[in-house]
């Protein structure tokens, strides 16, 4: 598998307005299913290194489980983290001066981790997540630390309807003066789902505020269901 296979050109005006228009934004398929199967297999490869695994049980995150990778990444993982951040930078860039802030994301990958890991950021983010029949993950925020990059992508590794039933991606934003806004996402396999980090741009009657966004994962009701988590940012 190598990053050769897969076409990585994103549209980041597309991206850009469904994020706009929905809080978040989903891609054509970026991955093959043969590239989907072999990211999946990682999971359970005695070869791959993973800095933890996460029981989310145990900790009242939901139910199922995840591994964030260690250092160094699988280079297919590292790829992807290096091909889809500068678009998504430049989208960042975007927001900041819609909230009256400089432009101050890099506009590559190794430039945000140098600054992560200079403020105690060094351990890596992407993870693969697994979950079972009654499984779910909590809505929540990947933050990780002081710098958190404003988007994240999930793809998606397995086949909804075959591979699994439910497990559908949850967002709920928090819009200013008004009731939350859910949203439900059902990707297909090889898709990618960029979603806000922590908050996003909205444009108000009183002009450009934020709304808080978090995400999770409805019950899985049949099957197994994987994903790859790609988050620029390190962690503390």
């Amino acid at each position: 598998m190598t990053v050769t296979e897969i076409e990585l050109v994103l549209d980041k005006k597309n991206i850009s307005d469904q994020l706009d228009a929905h809080g978040f934004a989903l891609t054509k398929p970026l991955l093959s299913s043969s590239q989907c199967r072999q990211l999946a297999a990682l999971y359970e490869d005695p070869t791959v290194s993973f800095r933890s695994r996460v029981d989310m049980t145990r900790y009242n995150f939901g139910r199922g489980e995840y591994k964030y990778f260690d250092y160094p990444l699988p280079s297919f993982v590292e790829s992807l983290r290096k091909l889809l951040y500068p678009s998504l930078a430049a989208i960042a860039n975007e927001w900041n001066m819609r909230w009256g802030m400089p432009a101050t994301w890099p506009n590559s990958h190794a430039k945000l981790l140098a600054a992560c890991h200079e403020h105690g950021q060094m351990r890596p983010t992407p993870l693969l997540l697994k979950y079972g029949v009654g499984d779910y993950n909590c809505l929540h925020q990947d933050l990780y630390g002081d710098i958190h990059f404003p988007l994240q992508v999930i793809l998606q590794l397995s086949v909804p309807g075959v591979d699994f039933e439910g497990g559908d991606l949850v967002l709920v934003e928090q819009r200013p003066r008004m009731q939350s806004r859910p949203s439900v996402i059902s990707p297909k396999q090889g898709q990618a789902i960029i979603v806000p980090v922590k908050d996003r741009p909205y444009n108000g009657k009183k002009g450009w505020s934020r709304t808080q966004i978090r995400h999770g994962v409805s019950t899985v009701s049949r099957g197994t269901r994987q994903t790859l988590g790609v988050i620029f940012h390190d962690a503390t």
